[in-house]
């Protein structure tokens, strides 16, 4: 008997049912395998048929290579600089996201688009931001457009990111929705140039699960620190996939922009789906800028700060998770 390979039903004392795993399992997906070819995109239902016949995938694991409970600086934790939880109509997550920098010792504070608008919050006021996910305006200018088109042709917002941007002492954080939309002001953001957009899911679906994602050595100074962890974490959305010639890709490499890809359970930059959910080249679902200071993510973090939180995580975990360091760096960097 092979443990953890075989199935057996016996009944009665005698074997009804006896035979390998796998191969039952692989039965029983067949049908859910053969429909999702013809009503999606047949190579990624393929893909992942196929992952079924692998008898040593080792799973969903994490690698955390840096002290997720080490204390920060007394210096920090007596100040409480200002972030601003930056949402727009559609926008969801903003309490998660919220949650992370206040237990992080920051003071989170909810800003919409309207508030900006109005004159109610100005972004000079902040030490950073954290733009949200969701679906601002539907998406129906594209994933994250129609919000990042309300501040490029806006000339008073326009000019107020801007000046948030060549501030030395900001950071900015884009998740999901939030990524693509910064992903789009991309003429604003210096060192943003090479950032690719993120086009509709290879799987032609919409893709909410649990992946593995691995942070290379980049100059972010969200992931200061966590260069080769690897982390489960949520994904949520239908358009992260990230399509780069192969030049630009070298680019990215080159220039340690690139600030998280996802991996296989082995470990490996993968474009598999669904160890890639969207079928970015490379891997690449996160980026940066050479001085580090704004990030963008298409997985969710936030969602993923508290360990309970997360749907699979080493039982040796504590309170908080690793993904919480990205959150503690933020800390560390306003001083």
């Amino acid at each position: 008997v092979r443990p953890g390979r075989d199935i057996i039903v016996r009944h009665c004392g005698r074997v009804l049912v006896e035979g390998d795993r796998m191969a039952y399992e692989r039965l029983w997906a067949e049908t859910s395998f053969r429909m999702q070819a013809l009503r999606d995109e047949p190579q990624s239902a393929a893909e992942s048929y196929a992952l079924l016949a692998d008898p040593a995938d080792p799973g969903l694991h994490a690698h955390v290579p840096f002290d997720v409970d080490a204390p920060l600086a007394p210096a920090l934790v007596s100040g409480t600089p200002r972030v601003a939880i930056l949402r727009e109509q559609g926008v969801n997550g903003q309490r998660e996201m919220a949650a992370g920098f206040m237990a992080a010792g920051f003071e989170a504070v909810d800003v919409t688009m309207s508030d900006l608008l109005a004159g109610r919050e100005d972004l000079a006021s902040f030490a950073g931001f954290a733009a949200c996910g969701g679906f601002s305006f539907g998406d129906v200018l594209g994933a994250g457009g129609g919000w990042a088109k309300s501040i490029l042709f806006h000339e008073t917002l326009r000019a107020q990111f801007a000046a948030f941007f060549e501030r030395p002492d900001t950071f900015a954080l884009g998740v999901c929705n939030g990524c693509q939309m910064m992903a789009h002001l991309r003429p604003l953001i210096p060192g943003a140039h090479a950032w690719p957009s993120f086009m509709r899911n290879r799987s032609e679906q919409f893709e909410s699960r649990t992946v593995l994602v691995e942070i290379p050595d980049n100059p972010s100074v969200l992931l200061a620190g966590m260069a080769g962890a690897r982390l489960p974490v949520p994904v949520a959305h239908g358009e992260g996939r990230v399509v780069l010639t192969p030049g630009a890709r070298v680019d990215l490499e080159r220039d340690r922009l690139v600030a998280a890809r996802y991996v296989d359970h082995y470990g490996r930059p993968t474009e598999v789906y669904p160890r890639n959910p969207n079928g970015s080249t490379g891997g690449i679902t996160g980026l940066t800028t050479p001085d580090g200071r704004f990030t963008i993510l298409m997985p969710h973090p936030e969602r993923a700060v508290r360990a309970v939180a997360n749907s699979w995580h080493p039982p040796d975990w504590g309170e908080h998770g690793p993904w919480f360091e990205i959150f503690r760096n933020a800390r560390r960097f306003v001083g």
